[in-house]
């Protein structure tokens, strides 16, 4: 009997978003690289370096959603690298579902600080 696991007639399995999250991480990155040079530029400009123009510089509301965007992309590029990871080196379902809602749960915690403290400012 001949080999049916090579050519178009190969079986295959898995989940089928490697170049999915693949791109999500680079665009996440990008977009976080983008901000990073924005802040430091608006942080440089800065006359004052202190709490009071740190404030001033997040109290504009254009910066705020920025920074609430870049928050967004950083939480799903952390979920797609650890959800990876677990995927990668957790053999036992019922540990990986466990770390994954662990990981779920954690990230939406950090989310939902970060709101709180951004929108405090």
């Amino acid at each position: 009997m001949a080999d049916t696991n090579i050519g178009p007639k190969r079986l295959v399995v898995g989940a089928h978003y490697g170049l999915r999250d693949w791109l999500a991480q680079r665009a996440t990155a990008t977009i976080m690289a983008i901000y990073t040079v924005i802040l430091l530029v608006n942080f440089f400009r800065a006359s004052e370096f202190s709490y009071v123009g740190w404030a001033g510089m997040f109290a504009e509301q254009w910066f705020k959603l920025a920074t609430f965007v870049v928050l967004l992309a950083l939480f799903y590029h952390a979920w797609v690298g650890v959800r990876d990871i677990w995927m990668d080196y957790v053999k036992s379902v019922a540990l990986r579902l466990f770390l994954h809602a662990v990981t779920v749960i954690w990230l939406a915690g950090c989310l939902g600080w970060a709101i709180q403290i951004l929108w405090r400012v």
